[in-house]
């Protein structure tokens, strides 16, 4: 009895504790996360032997972290360029083009019930306080890339180290459950380490399609939007819509025919992305079902934001692989664990 009540409050404090480092333990979850879905990578250079050479991990993890710098190198040197200048031309041409937006409104039926002579006054008004927003929250987002540069540093850690921290955890189970945890664990990193390919492939797809549709639609800006568009892919559901909605203002300043175009392109590539592309890739990828992906999406946003969102997939699917372990099969005998795994 002495016992049950001390493991009690025991874990009363332990969940007290949990809540109140629950920004800390957010931050290591990430960062365990993407090193387990970067190690197959890792491991992969490490397999790579030039005579009788091969590289260790830490030499792997550099030519990972060079090969990733690299590449953002050449963006910002041939992509980031237009970018900037076609927010320099968005950002001097808005304020003039604010009027004609709200000429062309004034044509439509029924427009003067919805205030539209006050329009440009009130987007005058947003923009200067986004302006002061942006100024009273740079405390905020510096915090939060402080936030993203140790999530860099402990993800570079957990592929140096997590092997140690691995076999530790184990080192807390039964001798007799340790084998068919490892194996569950090690399915698991393989359908999570295939993620980042599957979300790579969604945004490099949507950030190609829509440049050139945005191109052939002449819209403004058609570059800077289709790497947002492909970029802001990563965040599910809200990056697809806040893209959406800034392609189809900046088509409006020109003409309601760019409008329709934006929005009915929009409109079938969510189709074709959400019935076709996404389904095969992540069943691929991941190995979950379209209506798992999307409770995982929903409920990592509601849980942690864009962070849970980020993590939704890998981490459902790492739920997945236990479920299915422990629950499914977990009146499997041995005999039948090894004939399985044989077959």
């Amino acid at each position: 009895m002495r016992s049950n009540i001390l493991f009690f409050f025991a874990v009363l404090i332990a969940l007290g504790l949990a809540w109140k480092l629950r920004d800390v333990l957010e931050i290591v979850y990430v960062s365990a996360l993407f090193a387990v879905v970067l190690m197959p990578v890792v491991q992969k250079i490490m397999q790579v032997k030039i005579r009788d050479w091969s590289p260790s991990r830490l030499i792997a993890i550099v030519a990972l972290l060079v090969t990733v710098f690299a590449a953002l190198t050449v963006f910002f040197i041939l992509g980031l360029p237009p970018v900037i200048r076609d927010i320099q031309h968005f950002a001097a041409d808005l304020p003039a083009r604010i009027p004609v937006l709200v000429t062309k409104l004034k044509r439509l039926p029924m427009a003067d019930k919805f205030g539209i002579d006050s329009l440009a006054t009130r987007a005058e008004t947003i923009l200067s306080n986004f302006a002061s927003y942006l100024f009273a929250s740079f405390p905020l987002w510096m915090g939060r890339i402080l936030d993203l540069i140790t999530a860099f540093i402990l993800c570079i850690y957990f592929m140096l180290e997590g092997e140690f921290a691995y076999y530790y955890f184990l080192s807390f189970f039964p001798t007799a459950e340790r084998d068919r945890l490892s194996r569950t664990l090690i399915v698991a990193e393989l359908r999570m380490s295939k993620w980042l390919i599957g979300q790579g492939s969604l945004m490099l797809i949507l950030g190609v399609v829509s440049t050139i549709v945005f191109g052939f639609l002449h819209v403004r800006y058609f570059f800077l939007l289709g790497v947002l568009m492909g970029l802001f892919n990563i965040v599910p559901v809200a990056g697809g819509i806040i893209t959406i909605l800034l392609a189809a203002g900046v088509a409006a300043l020109d003409s309601w025919s760019k409008l329709a175009g934006v929005l009915i392109f929009y409109a079938i590539y969510v189709q074709v992305e959400n019935g076709f592309l996404t389904p095969r890739i992540m069943k691929t990828s991941v190995n979950l079902m379209a209506l798992s992906v999307l409770i995982a999406l929903m409920a990592g946003l509601a849980l942690a934001g864009v962070v849970g969102a980020l993590v939704a997939v890998p981490t459902a699917a790492l739920v997945a692989v236990l479920m299915d372990e422990y629950l499914v099969q977990k009146g499997a005998n041995p005999e039948a664990e090894a004939a399985r795994d044989a077959s």
